[in-house]
């Protein structure tokens, strides 16, 4: 009679769990924002920023670092934005030596944007994703970021760059 009655139960748990009480690997996720560098007296040619480390400002202008922020050189990287607010200040750091963040060169680009939530199941919950992308940059008397330009204004998955940076 128990196996019965736990056969039952184990059965009617099954039965009770929906697809979407699980979230898939490879489910969506909030999208980053991609960014390329450009040279700037060639802006059709990508260019590599040697050195170069990406991190946050928060709003007490203290350093944040991003899970993947190591000194690298490279023409591109993604970036998480801020999901609790429409703006997120991102720090280009280059030249920077043995991580010492006194060394190098650092502009910071201001990102503003518009939240949206996309409900993807009960299980995986929402993402968000952004639109009205817009930058400006913070300017200082040593700016290597020469300008900023958006290719596209929403950004709702990683597959093509949304901002070019020109240096």
């Amino acid at each position: 009679m128990k196996k019965t009655i736990a056969l039952l139960l184990f059965f009617s748990i099954l039965w009770c769990c929906e697809k979407d009480d699980i979230c898939e690997e490879g489910a969506a996720i909030t999208p980053q924002l991609i960014i390329t560098f450009y040279d700037n007296t060639n802006p059709t040619e990508k260019k590599d920023v040697e050195d170069f480390i990406v991190y946050g400002v928060n709003d007490a202008n203290e350093a944040i670092l991003l899970t993947s922020s190591s000194i690298t050189t490279t023409d591109s990287i993604s970036a998480p934005l801020c999901t609790d607010s429409d703006i997120t200040r991102l720090v280009f750091h280059k030249n920077m030596e043995n991580s010492d963040f006194e060394t190098g060169n650092y502009d910071i680009v201001q990102i503003s944007y518009t939240r949206e939530d996309v409900y993807i199941s009960r299980a995986c919950g929402y993402i968000q994703n952004f639109t009205e992308l817009n930058t400006s940059l913070e300017t200082d008397l040593d700016n290597w970021i020469l300008d900023t330009e958006i290719i596209n204004t929403s950004i709702e998955n990683e597959t093509s760059a949304h901002v070019k940076i020109y240096h």
